[in-house]
């Protein structure tokens, strides 16, 4: 028996797999979190502030409030409230109107769960884990990658030079910083076809794979034009700004079907996730990335320069890379059936010191990136990729690294600027 005006309230209703469903956090604004739930649920589906002409009509599609416990709700969506392979659609309700009611005074989605139907209209990732392993010819260690510093103010020959460096020294990938586009002072196709000639030149001495994730974000015509640029040229990767450049603008990239692999930068996500009490958390928008198909994803440190405790990163890597098979206080289930894994990447204020603590906390299945950590070695960059690798062989052999540095001087050094 439903309490008067709370039809959007069912606690006796199960969800099944033809539902949308949502873990919200709601703090309710003078009125009870029943209340604030139902408001949830009636302004993200079929109901308005006031009785309409039809509303019985559109009744059978309502949002279920199914669960709550504190202020952790769980709302269940029919499928049929949304468009398949259209993100920005399904957010436009889930994370829509709601963060401006009055109804709450804070209000967070925690997580979101995928009907089949949905989920089989979208590619989701073209390579993942094992694919980028297998073109990177990586087996079973972290990947080493690197940012270009300083982000801004380099041309295109010296940009080049410093990705030549850090491939030399033992990187595996060297990405544009997030803000790198295509200034005049390091204008775009210049700087690829400069940065692609280095990666070949670094393989060829190296006998390892190389790749360089280019930075295509744009408006969207120009970014695909930028990525057809980037494949003609032979790379294997581009990056996108996933939040700035938006969901539609991802969706159009990855359904243009090019065989490069996609690396999301998460710019932009502390506004929608640092508040614990309000917006969206960072599992939600690498859920929706892995839907639409990026490879790798920026997922922190919970311990370099950036906000984010471990625990956290730790979540949040596994939820990209594994399927969510058991529900607990605070997820949902998830069954992501033929969605490939997403790699997930470790960066902000990173140095050799700190990749025995990630690989602790975050496993192999990981890219290990370091900007300042790798150029700002004392003997250059060369020396800095060099020291991220030995860390990396290091905590592989189970060898400390203040042990390994006694006999590998780049590692040495490392550690006497930046400490453990």
């Amino acid at each position: 028996m439903k309490k008067e005006g709370l039809d959007f309230l069912n606690l006796r209703y199960k969800p099944h797999g033809r539902d949308l469903v949502c873990l919200f956090k709601i703090s309710p604004n003078k009125m009870s979190v029943e209340k604030a739930a139902n408001t949830v649920a009636l302004e993200s589906s079929v109901g308005t502030w006031t009785k309409v002409a039809r509303q019985k009509d559109a009744g059978k599609l309502k949002a279920k409030v199914f669960s709550i416990k504190n202020n952790y709700v769980k709302i269940a969506y029919p499928e049929e409230l949304f468009e398949k392979d259209n993100v920005p659609n399904m957010l436009s309700s889930i994370a829509g109107n709601i963060f401006g009611m009055k109804a709450v005074r804070a209000i967070r989605l925690e997580d979101v769960s995928f009907p089949t139907a949905i989920l089989k209209s979208f590619n989701g990732p073209r390579y993942g884990i094992e694919g980028i392993r297998k073109f990177m010819k990586v087996k079973n260690r972290p990947l080493i990658g690197t940012i270009i510093k300083p982000k801004l103010g380099l041309n295109a020959e010296q940009h080049s030079q410093s990705a030549y460096e850090s491939w030399r020294g033992g990187c595996d990938i060297v990405k544009d910083d997030e803000n790198l586009a295509s200034q005049k002072f390091n204008e775009f196709e210049k700087r690829v076809v400069k940065t692609l000639e280095m990666a070949d030149k670094a393989e060829s001495e190296t006998g390892e794979k190389k790749a360089y994730l280019v930075n295509v974000t744009a408006e969207t015509k120009e970014m695909i034009k930028r990525a057809q640029f980037v494949e003609k040229q032979g790379g294997k990767y581009m990056m996108i700004d996933i939040l700035t450049a938006g969901w539609a603008a991802m969706q159009t990239l990855r359904e243009a079907n090019f065989k490069l692999a996609i690396h999301a930068h998460r710019a932009m996500h502390a506004a929608f996730d640092r508040n614990p009490e309000h917006g969206i958390d960072m599992l939600v928008v690498a859920d929706f990335a892995r839907l639409i198909g990026v490879d790798t994803l920026h997922i922190g440190t919970g311990i370099g320069k950036l906000e984010g405790d471990v625990k956290d990163i730790e979540e949040l890597q596994e939820e990209i890379e594994k399927m969510k098979v058991e529900e607990t206080k605070k997820r949902l289930e998830q069954r992501w059936q033929n969605i490939k894994p997403v790699m997930g990447v470790s960066s902000g204020g990173l140095h050799p010191g700190h990749v025995p603590f990630l690989m602790k906390h975050l496993g192999r299945d990981l890219v290990i990136q370091a900007g300042g950590g790798i150029h700002g070695h004392p003997f250059g960059t060369e020396a800095g990729a060099i020291a991220m690798r030995q860390a990396v062989d290091a905590t592989m052999k189970k060898i400390s690294l203040n042990e390994y540095a006694r006999t590998h001087v780049e590692l040495e050094k490392a550690l006497e600027l930046w400490g453990k």
